[in-house]
């Protein structure tokens, strides 16, 4: 069963941004999916991705070709793949750097407790992710904060 954070409640209603647990199975699949690409899938498109398994080797190879058809449909053009990690870090027994690194830079205003070990091994995969996706981002990661108050690292505003 997949899920929706409450730091993407913004437009998961919409879905007019591509939502984690999308972004978790195309890092999972290997194909780089550009927000032009998803916004010109309709919403049954969007769903079904949403939806498809994509967990087992069968499922992963399936979402795959999936992902790639509809990108092709649409554009006569295949994705860009993703390279795919023996161990990506969100199955990793170690907190990123890049997630401390953040959390670091942001101490100054908002003083986040710190995320320990024991904290980081209980979080689901999809949330490790989200966290550490949030912190790597290349492109306004305003939701990094939410996301430590919505997995209980920071008191809710």
């Amino acid at each position: 069963m997949w899920q929706f954070f409450e730091f993407e409640a913004d437009f998961v209603e919409s879905l007019r941004c591509i939502p984690m647990q999308v972004r978790y199975k195309l890092d999972t699949c290997g194909v780089k999916l550009k927000l032009q690409h998803w916004l010109s899938f309709d919403e049954l498109h969007r769903q079904m991705l949403i939806d498809l398994p994509c967990d087992r080797p069968s499922e992963i190879a399936n979402y795959r070709e999936t992902l790639r058809s509809l990108v092709f449909a649409q554009f006569q053009i295949y994705p860009n793949d993703l390279a795919i990690a023996s161990v990506p870090e969100w199955f990793s027994d170690q907190i990123p750097e890049t997630v401390m690194a953040h959390i670091q830079e942001l101490s100054l205003e908002i003083q986040p407790q710190p995320i320990n070990l024991h904290q980081w091994l209980h979080l689901t995969p999809l949330q490790k992710f989200a966290l550490i996706k949030l912190s790597t981002s290349h492109h306004e990661n305003s939701n990094f904060l939410p996301a430590l108050q919505e997995f209980g690292f920071l008191a809710q505003g």
